[in-house]
Parts: C-alpha cells; structure tokens; sequence
C-alpha cells in the first residue's frame, strides 16, 4: 500500500479517536432537584465551556391521559333554553341575549330595549315578564314577527284584568263591565270589533277595574269620597314637595285612573312642564296609537320614580336629555285614546300628587 494512503487512514483513524474520547468523557453532575442534571458538552459550537441543564423522565414521572368517560356510550344531559321550539338562547353572550338582563325592572316602571339580532319577541316578553301582547300593542307592530334588530322597543308593562269569555259576552258589554274601552280592548287582543268573541277564550282587558274593595281606605278631607291607593299597582308612598305642576292653572278633568294617573285639561298647545328632574328615557312623537297614549314622554327621576305625559299634540325632548323641573317637554294635544285636549299624568313607583284633588279644580300637587 503506498505510504500516502497509509498516512491518510491514520489521519482518519487518529479524528474518529479523538472524537470518541471526547465523548467519553461528557461528565453528568447529578443536582440536588431529583430529575434534574447538569451535562457538560465540550464540544458546543456555542460556549465549550457551557452547561446545560435539562429534565431527565422516569419510571415516576407522570404522563398525559386524555379524559374518557367509563360509559362511552352514556347520554350526558345539557340544559339548553329553546325559544319558539327552534331557537337555541345561549346562558352567556352579547349584551341584548337573556342573560344580559341581570335585574327585572319592577312590574310598574317602563322600559325600553334596543332589538339585538336574534332576538323574538316571546324571549323580549319573558325577559321583562310581560305578554307578547303587551309588546306589540305599545309599539304599533303588525304582529309578533314584526322586530328587528337595532329597533327600539317599549316595555309598558299593562294594568288590566284577563277574562275567559263566556256566553253573551260582547266587546261592549265588557268595557262596560270593567269601567274599560271596548275599542281598546279590541286593539289590545287583535280582535276584530265585528266579529262576535270565541267562548271560552282568554281576552286581556287593558285598564280594567274590579269593583273597589271596602278597605283598606283612607278619606280626603277636602274631597269626601274615598280614595283608595295604590291604585292599579302604579301607585307607592307619597313625595311631598316633590313634584311641580306640570301645566300650572289645569283643571282636573278626572281622578285616578288607568295606571295611577290623572287628567288635567288644558287648551290645545298650552306647555307642558316636566314635574322633576329627570332623564328623559322615551320619547314618543310619531302621531301613532302607543297603547293608547298617544304622543308621549317618560321622564325618570333621582327618587327612582317615573312620570309619564301623554296625549300630547308633540313632544319637544328626546331620549336620554337631562330637563329640569318646570322645563317645556312638549304641547297639550288629543292623540292617541283621548276625546279633547288634556295631560293625562301618570306617576310610576310614587303616589300620584294630585290623588286627592277635586274634580273640576285647578290644584296644586302634594
């Protein structure tokens, strides 16, 4: 074999040698974390004099294990919220879902509520606790289908009495049972005044009124019959000194009625005042039916109250303005349930101020 190539192959052996040896002697410092040491590497391309330290795995060390139920075949019951037998409500979404309304209002104050997509009108009734009725009546809506997303709803929660029909019962002869308006009762239920009522169905009558209770009853010095409150459930204690005439120098045209309001008559286009500070939350001025108020406004104020002004030829406030007492709202009208000009004040969450007035006086609230 030349001499040559002899030199080559011990060059080549002496490398492989060298590499051996280098290996052997990698040295392992065992630390004092069971699992744990330091290798020495004197071969790093980065630092020779370096040292790593890394996780050595043993029999002991725990592994993953993917979770498995022991009956794979066992059914696992979810409770899901369905609406309209189709839609599927989730427990945790978007601001406008269910689960967005944390605190029911109380059963006698308005609302409003800004549609959110996928809303139906039978989840928005169930949130607030109201009929679907209720709803479509105070919006002017053709039917429960008729809402869509970024619309602005009215929750006026109704006073009234529901009735199961029976034989001889007529639009006419129940309004006049109940001190109530069969137009309006027709309008409330969608049911057409020329058509005679389904015996045995159930109708809700808007503003109805049970004959009065003998007690509990207190008497109006100034005026002898008996007042009784909280009228309808829209009443609540009395706030002396709270409210301000809304139309000073009104006459009272009558006492309370429907949801604890009053009327005060006025001539056409006479200001209307706002009777506290407050925040405007809704603000009707569209000439429509609006459950029979008309145009209307619904001031709420610091004492957590609410006052509603309606029938009103227009409202001159919108939606979350800030009024001050004795600020001009609107103009004395007839729109909506009305048969002449007047304000028909409602007082939600509080006594009326003028509960105890006089028929046919101009008086001064309390």
């Amino acid at each position: 074999m030349p001499q040559d190539t002899r030199l080559d192959i011990y060059k080549v052996l002496e490398r492989c040698a060298l590499l051996i040896a280098g290996f052997a002697i990698i040295t392992f410092a065992v630390a004092s974390i069971p699992n744990r040491a330091s290798a020495f590497w004197p071969f790093s391309t980065l630092n020779a004099d370096a040292a790593v330290d890394t996780y050595i795995p043993s029999s002991t060390t725990p592994v993953l294990i993917a979770s498995v139920n022991s009956n794979p075949n066992a059914d696992v019951p979810i409770s899901l919220t369905i609406s309209g037998d189709s839609a599927l409500i989730p427990h945790s979404g978007p601001i406008g879902t269910i689960t967005d309304i944390g605190n029911t209002p109380p059963p006698d104050r308005i609302s409003v509520y800004v549609v959110r997509p996928g809303d139906t009108l039978s989840d928005i009734a169930g949130m607030f606790g109201v009929s679907v009725n209720t709803i479509i009546w105070a919006n002017n809506l053709t039917n429960a289908r008729d809402v869509h997303p970024g619309e602005t709803l009215v929750i006026l929660p109704i006073s009234g009495i529901e009735r199961t029909i029976v034989k001889g019962d007529t639009l006419k002869s129940i309004a006049k049972k109940y001190n109530a308006d069969a137009e309006e009762i027709a309008q409330y239920n969608g049911l057409d005044p020329t058509e005679p009522l389904a015996l045995n169905s159930t109708i809700i009558i808007p503003g109805g009124e049970f004959a009065a209770p003998s007690a509990p009853a207190t008497q109006n010095k100034r005026n002898p019959r008996t007042i009784r409150e909280p009228y309808l459930g829209g009443g609540g204690s009395a706030q002396p000194g709270y409210y301000m005439n809304p139309i000073p120098g009104g006459i009272i045209t009558q006492g309370l009625h429907g949801w604890n309001g009053i009327d005060i008559g006025a001539g056409r286009g006479t200001p209307i005042h706002a009777a506290a500070d407050g925040t405007v939350i809704i603000a009707r001025n569209n000439g429509g039916w609006n459950g029979g108020y008309g145009n209307y406004v619904v001031i709420a104020h610091e004492n957590g109250s609410q006052t509603l002004y309606s029938h009103m030829k227009n409202a001159i406030v919108s939606s979350g303005q800030y009024v001050s007492a004795g600020q001009t709202i609107g103009y004395v009208g007839s729109t909506g349930l009305s048969t002449g000009p007047h304000l028909h004040l409602e007082v939600r969450g509080a006594a009326n101020p003028f509960r105890n007035c006089t028929v046919g006086t101009a008086c001064s609230p309390q």
